[in-house]
């Protein structure tokens, strides 16, 4: 099988297509904008499948459809927790989040290709997608979190929390004064209730607040560690594949 992948930060890339070849899928391209795909449509056979990041370099990718028909089909992939998983699941579109787990990345394969044989193609309205992303639909976000001690409960609003994280199959919240509590909710039902405005993920295990961070420090691997003004027993460390991402929401 050969597919095409779009993606503006060439490490992923990169990385992406080792992982692609670990599944014995050919590579045929790698694209790293909007204006380098539109290019590359123009000249060349549209693949069955392409791998397609949401944010390139010069625009997001909606840009190529609007432009462009393509008739492949696509796997997204996205670091934009907060409004692509919304986005997706309200079109039933396949997407990969990033850091891309080699196991994810095997399943979206394996499904595409059940669907191969009967030309189940999924019928992908862009216009809303975009609209969702770059809009999202207004909701309200959690403002407080019970959490329990011993026989009491206590209140704590989000205000006060500087991050969350995942330990031994549990998640903690961290607050402002240094304390850290079990909660209920995983970090992927927090993606729905935080403001993205205020909390991001910055990897796998941990979500952290603006109004929390201190400094912000070059770590290996072209990643970040985060310092907050109270520090977790955890590193924080801003994933290579969301520091772009992450320097983004900053601004």
């Amino acid at each position: 099988m050969k597919v095409l992948i779009i993606e503006d930060e060439k490490p992923s890339a990169r990385r992406l297509k080792r992982m692609l070849h670990a599944e014995e899928i050919e590579v045929i391209e790698m694209l790293h904008s909007v204006e380098e795909a539109l290019a590359w449509f123009n000249t060349h056979e549209h693949p069955a499948l392409i791998f397609l990041d949401i944010q390139l370099s010069d625009g997001l990718s909606f840009e190529i459809f609007e432009q462009i028909e393509i008739n492949s089909a696509i796997i997204f992939t996205t670091a934009y927790d907060e409004y692509a998983l919304q986005a997706f699941s309200l079109n039933s579109i396949d997407y990969l989040l990033k850091p891309i787990d080699q196991a994810d990345l095997k399943k979206a394969v394996e499904k595409y290709k059940t669907r191969m044989p009967q030309q189940q193609k999924v019928a992908v309205n862009f216009d809303e997608i975009k609209r969702l992303l770059v809009n999202p639909i207004d909701r309200s976000f959690k403002k407080r979190f019970t959490i329990k001690i011993g026989q009491h409960l206590k209140m704590i609003p989000v205000e006060e929390i500087g991050c969350f994280y995942s330990e031994h199959k549990s998640t903690y919240l961290h607050t402002m004064d240094g304390r850290d509590y079990p909660i209920d909710n995983s970090l992927e039902a927090l993606e729905y209730q935080l403001n993205p405005e205020v909390f991001f993920r910055i990897s796998r295990k941990h979500f952290v607040n603006i109004q929390a961070i201190k400094d912000m420090v070059s770590y290996t691997n072209s990643r970040l560690q985060i310092r907050l003004h109270s520090e977790p027993k955890q590193e924080l460390i801003v994933s290579r594949e969301r520091v772009k991402d992450f320097k983004r929401w900053l601004e």
